[in-house]
């Protein structure tokens, strides 16, 4: 049997407070959602002033990420490049913004962002995923 790495509460602490200083450092009122390899909820931090909506959306687009083993921005552009059909996939969170944490070739989880541009969600998704090292 294989065995394969795993995100420990420390590690989900590391990301986040470094997501959380990116957003900061930017003035970004975002959502941070971090999501095991499932896809389940880990961690969501809301940070002032960001929309209530973006507490949804960040965890969705964490959960795309982490199942769909890719950032979810590879879903918005199949479908902005007119595949529209695969708007029917169970996924939420077809939105930039969603990172998978890749360690040892596996995919360990996922960092969601939601709150300011999709791209800059991104930017605050892989600066948390950079603190691993």
């Amino acid at each position: 049997m294989k065995q394969k790495p795993f995100l420990t509460l420390d590690d989900v602490k590391r990301i986040a407070a470094a997501a959380e200083a990116e957003a900061l450092k930017n003035n970004w009122p975002v959502t941070i959602a971090i999501v095991d390899d499932g896809g389940h909820l880990l961690w969501l931090q809301r940070l002032d002033n960001a929309a209530a909506t973006s507490a949804v959306i960040a965890p969705a687009k964490a959960k795309t990420a982490a199942l769909g083993r890719r950032e979810s921005k590879v879903y918005e552009d199949i479908v902005n490049n007119g595949r529209n059909a695969f708007l029917s996939v169970p996924l939420e969170g077809l939105l930039e913004g969603g990172v998978p944490v890749m360690v040892e070739g596996f995919c360990v989880g996922a960092v969601g962002v939601s709150g300011v541009k999709s791209n800059e969600d991104a930017q605050v998704a892989k600066a948390g995923i950079a603190a691993l090292g």
